[in-house]
């Protein structure tokens, strides 16, 4: 590849090139462990989450983003804080929807040359330079995941959440695939992989499809309400919390 013409330019060298100096490699975990350690604390007192993920590419307007819009503005209603990757488009218009209800919005933020300036319309919000720290913590604090249409970034983030749910990693939460129309060739591969046995027919029932913002909500509130006991975490100043 042209690295001139990269779609996505890379920070300066790329980590997995293969062995470093071990003081590089001892300082490339540092590096990662603080940045866990500075979103743990960050995160701890955002309350419990319900995660929207989707594409930055759909701005207001769009169906999709006025769909995540209604999502985070509902999310607010349940009493759960709205987290997305803080970035626009679908992102922002859930955080939207949540900022202008008077509910918490978070966003976890990753940097980017392009595409991912954090939005408006966020109470809290922490960047990180590598996206598999970012992951890890969209899916430690959330009780939910809401997948409205995106790309591969998206499709990363679902199929990571699923198994971990598949394998027993993390609960049973909740998943909704938002856009039964965008999503009907991926659901059809969901099928196929039942029928060839790479995937058990169980594993179908992990992820309701649907294009109703109520029928969405109504899912996710009475399967927490069900399964989950919430808790708030509170405050040690004595650990400058």
């Amino acid at each position: 590849m042209d690295t001139n013409n990269r779609i996505i330019p890379a920070k300066e060298p790329v980590f997995l090139e293969g062995p470093r100096p071990r003081r590089k490699e001892l300082v490339f975990a540092w590096n990662v462990f603080m940045q866990f350690i500075k979103g743990f604390r960050t995160l701890h007192f955002v309350g419990p989450c319900i995660t929207v993920f989707g594409s930055a590419r759909f701005h207001e307007g769009h169906p999709y983003y006025e769909n995540a819009r209604k999502i985070g503005k509902m999310i607010s209603e349940l009493g759960f804080t709205t987290m997305t990757g803080g970035g626009p488009g679908i992102m922002e218009g859930a955080n939207r929807g949540a900022f202008e209800n008077g509910g918490t919005s978070v966003g976890v933020n990753i940097k980017l040359p392009f595409e991912q300036h954090p939005n408006h319309y966020l109470t809290k919000s922490i960047t990180f330079d590598y996206f598999f720290i970012r992951k890890v913590l969209l899916v430690k604090y959330s009780y939910a995941f809401i997948i409205l249409p995106g790309g591969f970034g998206t499709m990363d983030e679902l199929f990571e959440t699923i198994t971990l749910i598949q394998t027993k990693v993390i609960y049973d939460f909740p998943v909704v695939l938002f856009g039964t129309e965008y999503y009907a060739p991926l659901r059809a591969v969901i099928d196929d992989m039942a029928v060839k046995g790479s995937i058990s027919e169980n594993d179908k029932k992990l992820i309701l499809f649907t294009d109703d913002v109520d029928e969405a909500m109504n899912f996710i509130a009475s399967y927490i309400k069900k399964t989950f006991k919430v808790k708030y975490r509170f405050h040690r100043y004595w650990l400058f919390e």
